[in-house]
């Protein structure tokens, strides 16, 4: 009896030779699956993580997934801390940028490697836009993103965030022909405007509709529109209340200046969304109303005008005019 159980216990031990053979075959086959999906996981993670610091602004596809699993701030961080560093030895000789003509439809490319940190257009995420007035993105104007980034995304209501309705150039004549009808106003002033809003809107990284709709109500589109509480230009900013705003622009005699006054006002609106938790509680704080019981109908004013620009926008963007497929008009 003893033997038995002995070998029995022998044969538990020692497993058949042919299992070992089948396991080893099973391991052998299966590798080249284990390396496939191996790879694969290390493909996904490549890319999401260059989607995540190339994020483009377009707000589309994988662009959002890749937003989603990790946040603005965290990219900006490993932007400004890890990759611009490359961009210090750089030749200056490389900055300059290409001359556009005023007259000619152009696309503006804002690119980290090719412009300086102290001008405007640098802030804006390696993105591509075509403007109405190329010639406003050639300004010697400083960015006031130093600001606005500190400012984290995620405390921006969605609907002061980019709606992606501005670039496109159609669009930004209809917008155009809107505010030159309303306003009886000079054409290529009014391209000029909104041309340096959607520059700025991408630097700041905020809505250029909601922008360009809170410049109607406040301003009407004319600059030099001064109120006696010495709120001034197109944004209608209190210059005494925010000199330190125009100190690296040259000070509050800059202040009506178009290209600087939408700069400041929009930095203002955006902390302004993120402090008050929304985007009518920001319009209310905007308008100095922040401690009344009401904003005298601001907020509504501002709002119903960006409705209706983003309604006038829409109807273009499902009314556009196509020839083999092809859009007649950008």
């Amino acid at each position: 009896m003893s033997k038995c159980l002995s070998n029995n216990l022998s044969e538990i031990q020692n497993p058949q030779p042919s299992m070992l053979v089948a396991k080893d075959l099973l391991a052998h086959a299966m590798a080249p699956v284990y390396r496939v999906i191996n790879g694969l996981l290390v493909v996904t993670v490549f890319m999401v993580v260059g989607l995540w610091l190339s994020g483009n602004g377009t707000n589309a596809g994988a662009f959002d997934l890749a937003r989603i699993l990790v946040p603005d701030e965290a990219r900006h961080m490993v932007w400004s801390n890890g990759f611009e560093m490359l961009n210090q030895h750089k030749d200056t000789s490389e900055i300059a940028a290409a001359p556009a003509s005023d007259t000619e439809i152009a696309e503006v490319i804002y690119s980290r490697s090719k412009l300086p940190a102290t001008k405007g257009l640098a802030s804006a995420k390696q993105q591509t836009v075509a403007l109405l007035m190329p010639s406003v993105a050639q300004m010697q104007v400083k960015s006031i993103s130093h600001l606005s980034d500190r400012i984290p995304t995620s405390k921006i209501d969605p609907q002061a965030l980019d709606s992606n309705l501005m670039g496109s150039l159609q669009n930004q004549r209809a917008v155009a022909d809107f505010f030159e009808k309303k306003y009886n106003l000079d054409r290529s002033k009014i391209e000029e405007y909104v041309s340096n809003t959607i520059l700025i809107a991408k630097e700041v990284n905020i809505d250029p509709v909601l922008l360009l709709a809170v410049i109607s109500v406040e301003s009407n589109f004319n600059p030099n529109t001064k109120s006696h509480a010495g709120a001034e230009g197109l944004m209608q900013v209190m210059t005494s209340v925010h000199k330190d705003k125009y100190a690296i622009f040259g000070g509050t005699s800059e202040a009506v200046k178009p290209e600087v006054n939408i700069r400041v006002g929009a930095y203002i609106l955006k902390y302004l969304i993120a402090t008050a938790g929304s985007l009518r509680n920001g319009l209310k704080y905007y308008v100095g109303a922040a401690n009344a019981e009401d904003d005298g109908g601001y907020a509504d004013k501002v709002m119903a005008e960006r409705n209706r620009l983003i309604s006038l926008c829409q109807n273009r963007s499902t009314n556009r005019l196509t020839l083999n497929g092809k859009d007649i008009r950008s």
